[in-house]
């Protein structure tokens, strides 16, 4: 499950790898801009349905999502730690629930020929944590997630080609 095995965090982490026929810049680009986020990010059928974001160094961000039934998940958010514009950015996360934990996410942006490796590294705050996630389908909805990332970026692909 891990690539660079850290003994630190090893027990604690998560990475999940998706292949696209992208260039790195504008999966990058669809990881910035709330326009993009909002019509992918999170599982299908729980549309992220508040996005506020400040895409800097220090800047923050807040999203919620709405479920099938109607109802406003509890907000999450955090602060982003690093930007390397079409290679890199990585934030703080949690939810706004008192006690919820937080955990560190790298995701990184590999290209090669067109093509993109995209890499999510979620370090959670403890195994605790971790596991919790992962029995609450943390897995599924960031694939579900990157599912629709695929054709938000294969039209932002198309529009470029036009």
């Amino acid at each position: 499950m891990t690539a660079n095995k850290d003994d630190s965090t090893a027990d604690r982490e998560c990475i999940i790898q998706r292949e696209f026929d992208a260039p790195a810049g504008l999966l990058f680009l669809a990881w910035t801009k709330p326009e993009y986020i909002t019509r992918w990010f999170g599982p299908v059928g729980y549309p992220v349905t508040m996005c506020e974001m400040d895409f800097r160094v220090g800047g923050k961000f807040r999203f919620a999502m709405t479920a099938p039934d109607g109802t406003l998940n509890t907000p999450f958010g955090g602060t982003y730690r690093e930007i390397v514009p079409d290679k890199k950015i990585v934030f703080d996360n949690g939810f706004e629930s008192h006690g919820a934990g937080r955990m560190v996410v790298t995701v990184t942006f590999e290209e090669s020929r067109d093509r993109t490796l995209l890499t999510v590294h979620t370090v959670f705050e403890s195994v605790a944590m971790r596991n919790e996630h992962l029995r609450a389908g943390f897995v599924e909805g960031s694939n579900s997630g990157l599912d629709q990332l695929t054709g938000v970026v294969a039209s932002m692909l198309q529009k470029e080609n036009q």
